[in-house]
């Protein structure tokens, strides 16, 4: 887990670029989702945090973005209900 506030451009561009990094969160409201999410590239610098993998952001307490991950969304939705 990465928060955004307190790393570099250059070294989290650097996990991106070697597949560290595969998931953008946001910390407040607890929602996980891809890198190229447009929920997620609008959202503040300070809200943001970065996973490795689904399995990283579901320890952690996070749900499946509903823009760009529709499936696991509802998946999750309906275990849920």
């Amino acid at each position: 887990m990465i928060y955004h506030k307190y790393t570099s451009a250059k070294h989290l561009y650097s996990k991106i670029k070697n597949k560290k990094v595969s998931y953008g969160g946001n910390i407040n409201l607890k929602i996980y989702g891809k890198l190229n999410c447009k929920s997620g590239k609008r959202m503040k610098k300070e809200n943001r945090i970065f996973f490795s993998s689904k399995e990283e952001a579901l320890i952690f307490g996070f749900i499946p973005c509903g823009h760009c991950m529709k499936t696991e969304y509802n998946e999750w939705k309906n275990e849920v209900i």
